[in-house]
């Protein structure tokens, strides 16, 4: 008996992440790495171990573990020379996560230095701090989600480029509060 429909439907347009098999799922660079694979069309094993640089098993085991906790399913499967091959697809389009975990974000970051450290051209990384009101914070977030959302996709035949936006609120030190000595 099969635990997918034949025809599963189309991926949702938006997933909220939530749950801990969810955040343990991210958690793992690779993991990442599949599900930006797999946000433009579905993929085998073979296919995905390939492009990724990485051995088949390995990304088995990882397409697994993304399989349970409901981030990806199988799109299609189909008899090849005795096997089936099993073509695997993101569940959602866009997967928002609300409260954001250590060990994602760790993880996620360490998939998109990766994919610059194998980048064939130059990439555009720009790191800058700026003083903001919240409601300016804010505004600068939707604008920068806007523009991202809005980007035109030029088709199969053009270079697919990642894009990082991250907009965060800048920690205080923890010496913020101590006074000045006249010890100078």
């Amino acid at each position: 008996m099969r635990d997918q429909p034949p025809y599963p439907p189309p991926p949702e347009d938006v997933l909220e992440i939530g749950t801990p098999e969810q955040f343990a799922a991210l958690a793992h660079p690779l993991r990442q790495r599949l599900l930006f694979t797999l946000g433009h069309r579905p993929a085998t094993t073979s296919q995905l171990a390939a492009q990724l640089d990485a051995k088949k098993g390995n990304v088995a085991h990882h397409l697994k573990v993304l399989r349970e906790a409901g981030l990806i399913h199988i799109a299609e499967t189909r008899q090849v020379r005795g096997g089936t091959e099993q073509h695997f697809q993101r569940t959602a389009h866009h997967m928002v996560v609300a409260e954001p975990q250590a060990a994602g974000t760790a993880a996620m970051l360490t998939a998109v230095t990766q994919e610059l450290h194998r980048s064939p051209a130059e990439p555009h990384l720009t790191l800058r701090h700026l003083r903001l009101s919240p409601a300016k914070a804010r505004k600068l977030g939707e604008m920068l989600a806007h523009l991202v959302d809005e980007a035109d996709d030029n088709g199969e035949e053009q270079p697919l480029h990642g894009v990082l936006v991250a907009l965060y609120q800048q920690a205080l030190p923890a010496s913020s509060t101590s006074s000045t000595s006249s010890n100078c």
